[in-house]
């Protein structure tokens, strides 16, 4: 979960959290040290569902791109934050500075492209983003791309990101949980191929129709 409105998040830690705020004043922690640290079991499992040249859109801190990297996977990372660019190649993963709907290298020749914590809401249009996701892919290309956890539905709205005084811009995002998946994928051309937990957290594959 990461571009221009998280630049307080992508900072080198600091003391205290950092919260999602929703327009009703509902909050979201942000896990920021999960992103700045080494990769964990989920990171691990969708690892192994990489067998091919994989994007990662918003890639933040690259814990991601660097655990394919090191597991021999041809990977890169895009993301809009010149801050999360510079942390991921200090990691030795590949990464560029651009926004995801700008011409990317190897347009329709991904294996895989992941949208992990959150990013399934950048833009706050799932189907639109997903619809990109689709066109990067080659034929018989994956999406991979975490959820919230069920019964937590579909959303879309205006939210900032706030850490102790600090207050971020507005910006569309959204949400899905493992249900409501299943509309915007087939909308944008995709089919829910799989739906899984890892630990607490949800994913899902999805395929080209």
């Amino acid at each position: 979960m990461t571009g221009a409105a998280f630049g307080t998040a992508l900072r080198d830690r600091r003391p205290g959290p950092c919260w999602l705020v929703h327009p009703d004043g509902h909050r979201r922690r942000l896990p920021v040290e999960r992103w700045h640290g080494p990769a964990e079991a989920a990171v691990a499992a969708l690892v192994a569902r990489c067998a091919g040249p994989t994007l990662d859109l918003g890639c933040g801190p690259g814990r991601f791109v660097g655990a394919l990297t090191r597991a021999g996977v041809t990977a890169l990372g895009v993301d809009i934050s010149a801050r999360a660019v510079a942390l991921t190649r200090a990691r030795g993963a590949a990464a560029i500075r651009a926004d995801l709907h700008d011409p990317l290298p190897a347009q329709g020749r991904w294996a895989h492209v992941v949208l992990l914590d959150g990013n399934i809401g950048i833009g706050g249009d799932p189907v639109a983003l997903l619809r990109r996701c689709r066109a990067l892919l080659r034929a018989r290309g994956t999406v991979l791309v975490e959820l919230d956890r069920p019964g937590a539905g579909a959303w879309q709205g205006v939210v900032h990101v706030r850490s102790g005084p600090r207050r971020g811009p507005d910006f569309r995002w959204a949400g899905l949980d493992t249900r409501s998946v299943h509309r915007p994928a087939q909308a944008a051309g995709l089919d829910v191929r799989e739906v899984f937990p890892v630990g607490h957290r949800w994913f899902a594959e999805l395929a080209r129709a």
